[in-house]
């Protein structure tokens, strides 16, 4: 997938911001918390990083190329390294489901206004 692709899914969710931190990692952000971290490597995708359940989670270890995300909370963000592991539509579904997530848990002011 390229980098401007999934860049420009991620930022026509409602409401997200994206910044760069941590070196080259542009972190996608909906009301300033994470829900998406694309590490990057002279400009290629080196890696995409989005949260899901404890179920999923299981599931999506299962998969080559798939592991826990590194520094992030355990059993809740997965880290896909290799992007042949998921094909485009079904990374674009998750890096979806991980944005509902986050929003799940704002409150409820807030997540009237993403509706």
């Amino acid at each position: 997938m390229r980098l401007d692709r999934l860049q420009a899914f991620a930022l026509a969710l409602p409401q997200t911001t994206v910044v760069k931190q941590w070196g080259e990692c542009l972190v996608f952000k909906v009301a300033g918390r994470m829900f998406l971290l694309i590490a990057l490597e002279g400009g290629i995708i080196d890696g995409v990083i989005f949260k899901c359940t404890p179920e999923e989670f299981d599931e999506l270890t299962a998969c080559d190329g798939i592991t826990q995300a590194p520094y992030c909370a355990k059993r809740l963000w997965v880290r896909v390294g290799d992007l042949a592991a998921l094909p485009e539509p079904r990374l674009l579904a998750r890096i979806r489901r991980s944005f509902d997530l986050v929003v799940a848990k704002l409150p409820k002011k807030v997540q009237v206004t993403l509706r």
